[in-house]
């Protein structure tokens, strides 16, 4: 199974999981990297850049130099299809946009589309919102939390 990574996941992990304290972990997540089993999306590198110091993102991307993708020209004509639900054009973080913010929500769902791939996000499936988990439900994508991702691959620590 491939996993793509959210902000808020890979944000929790690089705030808590320090390679000094947690080493099988780091060594069992970059495998994963390395597989091409864990990958994420520019559009999140670009948010992470806002929160992190570059050698700390760069630690993943050690692993494989491809993590943080590029969306494809199917990636991009599906993001289409999701703000065509009308319901989830309140997804769209218009100030930001226009403000030439980051925006990787859209990115990641298509990512994961493409890839048949499962989400791995943080945020809350609440009922009637366009969040990552309702517009995954409604487009019939796997998503999880990290701790979701956790039970899947049967890590413990």
């Amino acid at each position: 199974m491939i996993f793509i990574f959210d902000t808020n996941s890979l944000s929790n992990i690089l705030n808590h999981y320090y390679a000094s304290h947690f080493p099988s972990f780091w060594d069992r997540f970059d495998l994963m990297i390395k597989s091409k089993n864990i990958i994420s999306v520019r559009e999140v590198y670009n948010e992470l850049t806002n929160r992190f110091e570059e050698d700390k993102i760069e630690r993943i991307m050690n692993e494989n130099s491809e993590f943080f993708a590029n969306p494809t020209i199917d990636e991009l004509n599906f993001i289409t299809q999701i703000y065509a639900v009308q319901h989830f054009q309140q997804n769209l973080d218009k100030e930001r946009i226009l403000s030439g913010g980051f925006f990787a929500d859209p990115v990641v769902i298509a990512k994961a589309w493409k890839l048949k791939a499962s989400v791995v996000t943080e945020e809350e499936n609440k009922p009637n919102a366009a969040r990552i988990p309702n517009i995954c439900d409604h487009f019939n994508i796997p998503c999880l939390k990290f701790e979701g991702f956790l039970n899947e691959n049967d890590w413990t620590f």
